[in-house]
């Protein structure tokens, strides 16, 4: 990612974490970012055009889910923000950063929608696995390792859900 993009906003954050690394956690987190925002988007197109037996259930599963993303994605941006950085905003910097692809309707194919619901989960829970401990390891920022902790736990339930309804 190009660290240019992530511009300093407040200049005197001394919270006891280097800027370097605070700058390098930013990175991160603007990653996530943007996995989840596009994830929201993705759950939000899916609960609109679900079709099948399956409607009901399936409808208000990706409500549940959209509505605990948009939750998570406010948090993220406030991490941003209390590290001294600005945050991305803008579905054009969601996509050319995030490393989840958008999907369409895919004619309202329930099974479609959960496999592909379940693979972007899985790919966010490992990435925020592997950003655990680099953040807390080697950027010393235990802050937001608990919290990203906390979030990979919350797409693992995420996860769970899509598999039981595919199975």
């Amino acid at each position: 990612m190009d660290t240019t993009q992530l511009t300093k906003g407040e200049s005197r954050v001394n919270i006891g974490i280097a800027e370097s690394n605070r700058a390098k956690v930013v990175e991160i987190l603007t990653l996530v970012l943007a996995d989840e925002n596009i994830l929201y988007i993705k759950l939000r197109n899916y609960h609109w055009n679900i079709e099948g037996m399956f409607f009901a259930p399936l409808h208000a599963l990706f409500e549940e889910q959209y509505d605990k993303l948009a939750d998570y994605i406010d948090e993220i941006a406030e991490r941003i923000r209390s590290l001294g950085f600005y945050s991305i905003g803008s579905m054009e910097e969601f996509k050319k950063v995030g490393r989840l692809s958008e999907t369409d309707h895919l004619g309202g194919d329930a099974k479609m929608m959960l496999q592909n619901l379940l693979a972007d989960n899985e790919m966010i829970i490992k990435t925020l696995r592997n950003n655990i401990d680099e953040v807390q390891d080697q950027l010393r920022d235990a802050g937001t390792a608990d919290f990203l902790t906390g979030l990979m736990q919350a797409h693992e339930k995420m996860a769970w859900m899509l598999r039981s309804h595919l199975a």
